[in-house]
């Protein structure tokens, strides 16, 4: 396979990774990418049309850390979140235990 269908054939993968937030998918798609690459660029001069497909490349991988990025902090707020309501959280499971032992 030629270096234009591996860059275009990646980055089929990382958009469909990203749309679906499949995480362990992109950690994948990356860690191939970080052996892919410079193994592709240790073949020589690139063509325009791999440079484009390497540009796109980029561009998906971009998309794909902002995604990463929002849904980390998305999920910082979720934990924080969590944290500040955690007495009032067991206060309410501990309530609910006492109740199912009352008759």
């Amino acid at each position: 396979m030629d270096r234009q269908q591996q860059l275009l054939r990646m980055g089929q993968r990382l958009s469909a990774a990203t749309s679906a937030s499949d995480w362990d998918a992109l950690a994948e798609i990356n860690t191939l990418m970080a052996s892919s690459l410079p193994a592709m660029a240790a073949q020589g001069k690139w063509t325009p049309a791999e440079k484009a497909a390497l540009a796109a490349l980029r561009q998906l991988h971009r998309e794909a850390v902002q995604k990463v990025a929002a849904a980390g902090a998305e999920l910082g707020k979720h934990l924080q979140h969590m944290n500040t309501h955690k007495e009032g959280w067991l206060a309410y499971a501990l309530d609910n235990d006492f109740a199912g032992t009352e008759a």
